[in-house]
């Protein structure tokens, strides 16, 4: 039986990428993935404390979702995993519904996911406006940088409120709280990220004997080496500032655990929002960050968005099963994956293995690990995250991407995304609405050839649809008095729909009650497959729809005008 819509078949590109898959190509895959891992490490850790769970879910996350991700994807090199952009909205879910009602949230956020990307809808998502995305992406940097600052001063704050304004009023009411020893580390650590030499800024031909150590401290992760020295002068200095282990009682050193979320259809029923709203963002995020992969890596194959949206959907539906959070694609960690030269979608695996293979082993040393620390991190991961240039080039744009990036931003920051996104689109639609409603025009057409006596002639320009019709309404009072026929020149009319089609109808009966012909020229394909469709033509007559002007002119003289009403 065949399907009325048609089913993206389920290829993961892991399986065309281990044809001829050769020696070379897996010990850079390892490589790449080993260097994945270790920089994913303090990463997921951060993002779940920030989304307000143990450290432990984002580790889980890291490894299931990233192995589920790689393995059934569709893109080369893309790596999944909790991503900053979830610690927002995972934070206001958990304040709201709880933690299980997330867990609940984040499965079918997977099952609708799946289902975008098995009805082929991957490529919906690239038509959200860029003014949308960085005006969401630049509020939740914001929000993320806000998040840790409570940890940053090491402020005396049992839990932090779920929104903007409240979460101000709470840190100024315990600023007198400040420890300076967070601080410190916080602060120290975020300069070692920011200064900390990048492999991917590197030169890559002879050099001297200081640019080489540079070289070679590059391959270390910058994150890594602030969390291995924060956590040192925490032990050896005695400092009192709040850890893992004194939060969280540490991570567990084995394996997660299968557990079914507590399902029941009236709990679900209020878990629509919060559902739509991470498959969106999961959505949004995986396919712009597969796009930059691709960018980055143009000897790949580009990605498939709808093989990758159905690998998120069951990443996302499964993970939750053992504790894990919502899971998305990466951008740092893919652009650390392509950096590091990985081959094919196997890197991402081997990503997920050295995370396993570290929470097995080295679970105990996060006890000692800074919360301070872990904020530090995420406040350089908030500001790379967000595109702050663009503020400064708005001047440089119209009114309509200024107010919606402003707009998205600031509903982001004090409402939620998925109010922001919402508004964002209505606003969008609204300036594209007026933009094209603009760029429709009548005029008088400026014939060659002299036409007959008694007729006038307009060109369209544009598209006639439902916000341009008011052009076409008030076209009967420029027809002055004593006109036999009235032709449209549409050889510049683009596209038309019902609305425009009906404003046709208006303006022909209008014409015919003052005993006025109406003529057709020059009649693009979609205009004139409507016309015939929906039986204008015969209304009007098939010989009223010539090829030009020109052939106007020669009809007009013989036609019989039309009985005034």
């Amino acid at each position: 039986m065949s399907f009325p819509v048609p089913i993206h078949p389920f290829r993961p590109r892991l399986i065309s990428a281990l044809r001829g898959y050769t020696r070379q190509q897996f010990a850079a895959d390892c490589g790449a993935g080993l260097t994945v891992g270790i920089v994913a490490l303090p990463l997921a850790m951060a993002f779940a404390i920030a989304s307000g769970v143990k450290p432990e879910a984002g580790l889980f996350t890291a490894i299931i979702a990233g192995f589920l991700i790689s393995a059934l994807g569709g893109s080369q090199v893309q790596i999944g995993g909790p991503a900053g952009a979830f610690i927002v909205i995972v934070y206001g879910i958990i304040e709201r519904y709880g933690l299980a009602n997330l867990l609940l949230a984040t499965s079918l956020a997977g099952v609708l996911l799946f289902v975008m990307g098995w009805l082929r809808l991957g490529a919906l998502v690239r038509y959200i406006p860029v003014s949308i995305v960085i005006g969401f992406t630049n509020g939740i940097a914001v929000l993320i940088g806000l998040s840790q600052v409570k940890d940053l001063l090491g402020l005396a704050i049992d839990k932090m409120p779920g929104d903007f304004f409240s979460q101000i009023a709470m840190l100024a009411r315990h600023a007198h709280t400040l420890n300076p020893a967070a601080l410190a580390l916080g602060l120290g650590c975020l300069a070692l990220v920011v200064l900390w030499p990048k492999s991917y800024t590197m030169p890559v031909g002879p050099v001297g004997a200081l640019a080489h150590t540079r070289r070679l401290a590059a391959h270390v992760p910058g994150t890594i080496v602030a969390l291995a020295l924060a956590t040192l002068a925490t032990l050896l200095l005695g400092l009192k500032v709040e850890t893992i282990g004194s939060r969280f009682g540490g991570i567990p050193q084995a394996l997660p655990t299968f557990a079914l979320p507590d399902l029941n259809w009236a709990t679900a029923k209020q878990l629509v929002i919060p559902t739509i709203t991470i498959a969106l963002l999961g959505a949004i995020e995986s396919l712009l960050c597969a796009r930059v992969a691709d960018n980055m890596a143009p000897q790949h194959p580009r990605h498939d968005p709808n093989q990758e949206l159905m690998a998120q959907g069951l990443a996302n539906l499964v993970t939750p099963f053992f504790g894990g959070i919502p899971a998305t694609g990466t951008i740092a960690r893919t652009v650390t994956n392509v950096r590091a030269g990985a081959a094919t979608p196997v890197a991402g695996i081997v990503h997920a293995a050295t995370l396993l293979a570290v929470v097995l082993v080295a679970a105990p040393l996060a006890l000692h690990v800074p919360l301070a620390a872990l904020a530090g991190i995420l406040l350089f991961v908030a500001w790379n995250m967000g595109e702050w240039r663009e503020f400064a080039r708005l001047k440089h744009f119209l009114l309509p991407y200024r107010a919606t990036l402003l707009g998205t931003f600031v509903l982001t920051v004090v409402f939620d995304l998925t109010v922001a996104v919402e508004v964002g689109l209505l606003m969008a639609c609204g300036f594209f609405i007026y933009r094209m409603s603009s760029l429709f025009s009548v005029q008088p057409h400026a014939s060659a050839d002299p036409l007959p006596a008694g007729v006038a002639a307009f060109e369209l320009y544009g598209a006639l649809f439902f916000g341009a019709v008011g052009k076409i309404e008030a076209l009967p009072a420029q027809v002055p008095e004593g006109t036999r026929a009235v032709v449209l020149e549409m050889h510049r009319l683009i596209s038309m729909d019902t609305s425009g089609l009906d404003a046709l109808h208006q303006l022909h009966a209008a014409l015919q009650r003052r005993g006025v012909a109406l003529v057709l020229a020059h009649v693009n394909p979609q205009p004139l497959g409507l016309i015939r469709r929906s039986g204008f033509e015969a209304e009007i007559g098939a010989e009223q729809i010539v090829p030009s002007v020109a052939d106007a002119a020669g009809v007009v003289p013989t036609m019989t005008p039309p009985a005034a009403g």
